[in-house]
């Protein structure tokens, strides 16, 4: 005869916990998707992909959208051809565009204070040449930047999720900072086109982008320590900007 074995329903609930337990714990063999990065995360990015220039720089990178970004500013003295870019100590000589070559500085001249941690100003004739990214990578397009933005809800919000945040580096408020996306921008402040001072570090950050906008003036995007927005704006060749560098 078959025997029949009728179990209690407190014993059938416990057999489907058990059950579920088992599955679950199947389920968490499977990877887990790489998290958003808080502040302080940002400071450990373990990210595969990294960019070293041909002076032997490293760039760490972030994924942001469809791009993959520099994490820091470019500090190359040399194009990716190995051909060393002029470095224009002089205020007077920065300011010679009609007869200017391509070049760079350091803030405050100094390469010991500044290079590390903010990367070098380059005047946009370094970047027209088309050589200045290490290979691979490119100074982004003004149509790029805008790719970035867009991605970030808005020129309006998307400067809070890409500055660096708090006032370690920043001055205060810094307003609205999150730093969400891991793009830490820093104030790296800029060098003046008419007379080649230094000004705004730790107030302001500017990037050029590799878009000409008129004889005289390239695109480029600036964040600030009071507001949350991109500006998106054109000046002169001649000022000394930070430059962010994109994956190809």
């Amino acid at each position: 005869m078959k025997r029949i074995i009728n179990f209690p329903s407190f014993q059938v609930l416990l057999l489907g916990f058990l059950l579920a337990i088992s599955n679950s714990c199947t389920a968490k063999v499977n990877p887990k998707p790489l998290p958003v990065l808080t502040t302080t995360e940002v400071t450990k990015i373990t990210q595969n992909i990294t960019a070293t220039d041909i002076d032997g720089n490293v760039y760490h990178t972030i994924t942001i959208g469809t791009q993959v970004w520099m994490v820091e500013n470019l500090k190359t003295t040399h194009y990716n051809d190995g051909t060393a870019i002029q470095n224009i100590t002089d205020d007077y000589a920065w300011t010679r565009i009609s007869d200017m070559n391509p070049a760079y500085c350091w803030y405050n001249n100094d390469s010991t204070t500044y290079k590390n941690k903010y990367g070098a100003l380059y005047n946009w004739n370094a970047v027209n040449t088309g050589k200045l990214a290490p290979t691979g990578w490119h100074v982004p397009s003004d149509a790029e930047w805008t790719t970035l933005t867009t991605y970030l809800g808005g020129e309006s919000i998307a400067g809070r999720k890409l500055k660096e945040a708090g006032t370690l580096n920043w001055l205060s408020p810094n307003t609205g900072a999150t730093n969400e996306t891991g793009f830490s921008a820093l104030p790296g402040g800029y060098r003046f086109y008419s007379h080649g001072a230094f000004y705004e570090l730790g107030n302001k950050g500017y990037w050029w982008s590799s878009t000409k906008s008129n004889t005289y003036d390239a695109n480029f995007r600036n964040l600030k320590c009071d507001g949350s927005n991109v500006l998106n704006m054109n000046l002169d060749m001649r000022y000394g900007f930070s430059v962010r560098c994109v994956r190809d």
